[in-house]
């Protein structure tokens, strides 16, 4: 199957003062589609014309990120989420299916903790319910300090490593294209972003304990979450898992198995 980019028209509202770009294109149910990060809405540029198609689709890009202004040097999943909360607010959609890219996975749990009643269902898409660890919290610190010297390389290094070297010969132009896109971003934006992620709370009862319909996407070869962790959680929370067979960019690494699966959790 072929799969062509398709460029939308971005709009924008303000919240709290700050620009917040998104898009809608489609009919049907409405789906909001959440960028991980150092991306932004274009990561499901070759997404979205296949989901659009039967259903109302919905990309935003998160505070810091893309077309969007920064609020300070730390941005909470929670202020990430009032964002989301905000342009659904100004489109008057009342219900909807999140599924979050890592950080927007983070994104959409904080918003399905504050609208439970507002969500049918649920996809993390190589991301989790549980908080960082200590370990990763101390990374999380040391690159914020490492980046205010070194931007670009940072960015760089974070990008690339994300990908097998399987994968950054396979999927070499697609990787650049996305890379091109991360060094857009702002430092302030890196810098809110990894603190936001650093403070997140475990979130594992927002799955536990709501009916909507829930779905973990995990990566065998993903270097960032390990897939038997998120087995032993999809287990935990009563979620479904979905495995596939390479890393964390599931939009590029494994573009058509996700948007199968994708479209059957719809």
């Amino acid at each position: 199957m072929k799969y062509t980019y398709f460029c939308v028209m971005l709009n924008s509202i303000t919240f709290k003062n700050a620009k917040v770009s998104f898009s809608d294109v489609g009919k049907g149910a409405t789906i909001v589609l959440v960028h991980g990060f150092l991306e932004n809405s274009t990561m499901w540029d070759k997404i979205t014309p296949e989901l659009s198609k039967k259903n109302r689709i919905i990309t935003i890009d998160l505070l810091g990120h893309g077309k969007s202004d920064c609020l300070g040097y730390v941005h909470s999943m929670e202020l990430f989420a009032e964002t989301i909360e905000a342009v659904l607010k100004y489109l008057k959609i009342r219900k909807c299916i999140l599924v979050g890219h890592s950080l927007g996975g983070y994104v959409a749990l904080a918003f399905a903790e504050k609208n439970p009643l507002k969500i049918k269902g649920l996809c993390l898409m190589n991301s989790t319910s549980n908080a960082d660890d200590d370990e990763l919290k101390y990374r999380r610190e040391r690159a914020n300090k490492m980046v205010q010297n070194n931007f670009t390389n940072m960015v760089r290094m974070s990008f690339i490593n994300l990908f097998g070297k399987q994968s950054r010969t396979f999927f070499k132009e697609e990787i650049q294209f996305a890379l091109n896109e991360a060094l857009q971003t702002s430092l302030q934006g890196y810098i809110a972003a990894q603190e936001g992620m650093r403070i997140r709370p475990n979130r594992n009862h927002i799955l536990a304990d709501n009916n909507f319909k829930k779905l973990i996407i995990a990566g065998k070869k993903d270097p960032v979450l390990g897939y038997k962790d998120l087995i032993k959680e999809a287990e935990k929370t009563s979620s479904e898992i979905t495995l596939f067979h390479n890393g964390h960019m599931s939009h590029i690494e494994n573009r058509e198995e996700l948007i199968y699966t994708i479209k059957g959790f719809l």
